[in-house]
């Protein structure tokens, strides 16, 4: 496979933050809007990947609009809290030394769904930030996961770039916006092979890359 650039989603695929996500959310919740059910690691793992308008609707419904926001925008502060504070290793096992070792050879980017400044945490959490040449996300403009993939690939003038993610909806993105994809087995989602147009291959560990790209 000849490709010019890798470009990555995060959770996932780098990494899995839910446990701590989880409790940082229902901690806005009780603080907030008691009413609203908690959440749980394995339901956030249903909603990640969706951009942030969908997973307030998915989980908050119960509230009007103006609620909704108000109470994601919490989630999004104490979440942001709890993972810079937050001392574990969280990666993926080989993440962090994978994407050493790529940086080297091929440029590495990142585009996510997630809130604005997620991703410069998910960089400096893992010490990776000089290894993404540029990244975007649905925070930053409002783009759906397709829109930022092009406007990331148009920006850095990339010709062969193929996306690494976990979830069908990194799998739709990517053929609406003409990338390859690649199936991280290990993360959260599974996808549906019945139409595969634009399917590179899968992997089971991250460090596979290597060898199949």
């Amino acid at each position: 496979m000849n490709f010019d650039s890798i470009i990555l989603d995060v959770d996932g695929t780098i990494w899995d933050t839910t446990p701590i996500v989880a409790k940082a959310w229902n901690k806005a919740i009780d603080e907030l809007f008691p009413q609203v059910p908690h959440v749980t690691a394995d339901i956030l793992k249903g909603q990640f990947g969706k951009t942030m308008d969908v997973i307030g609707r998915n989980l908050f419904g119960a509230l009007g609009d103006k609620d909704q926001e108000t109470l994601l925008a919490r989630c999004c502060v104490e979440e942001q809290i709890a993972i810079d504070q937050n001392e574990e290793d969280i990666a993926y096992e080989g993440v962090v030394q994978t994407i050493r070792e790529l940086a080297g050879k091929i440029p590495l980017f990142i585009v996510s769904n997630c809130q604005a400044g997620y991703i410069e945490l998910v960089m400096k959490k893992n010490g990776i930030t000089e290894f993404i040449t540029d990244f975007e996300c649905f925070g930053n403009n409002g783009l759906t996961k397709d829109q930022n993939i092009k406007l990331l690939v148009e920006r850095n003038n990339l010709k062969a770039p193929v996306y690494v993610g976990d979830t069908q909806g990194d799998f739709d993105a990517c053929k609406l916006a003409g990338v390859p994809f690649v199936w991280a087995e290990y993360g959260f989602g599974k996808i549906d092979l019945a139409d595969n147009a634009g399917f590179a291959g899968s992997i089971k560990t991250f460090p596979e890359l290597v060898k199949i790209l």
